[in-house]
């Protein structure tokens, strides 16, 4: 009996560490837009935040698409601190 909780033990750890290995293997490509890129856009998940600066940065939008795939898109955007108000 105490063999079988032992066996039982270690088959579900061995799941747990596939289970904890898989989401840095499923991590999403950043891709690189340019004017080209044909985007299907269906959900938003996120938008990192532009500095305060004025002059152009790098930014990154993380969406999923109309078939359920999470990307991950590294673009060029104007800092906010060229607003004038």
């Amino acid at each position: 009996m105490k063999a079988l909780l032992i066996l039982a033990l270690v088959g579900m750890s061995s799941f747990a560490l596939a289970e904890e290995a898989k989401p840095a293997a499923s991590q999403p490509v950043v891709e690189q837009y340019d004017y080209s890129t044909n985007l299907d856009i269906k959900r938003v998940i996120s938008l990192s935040t532009i500095p305060n600066v004025c002059e152009v940065v790098p930014a990154t939008m993380t969406y999923e698409d109309h078939q359920g795939q999470i990307h991950t898109l590294q673009y060029r955007a104007m800092g906010e601190g060229c607003k004038q108000g």
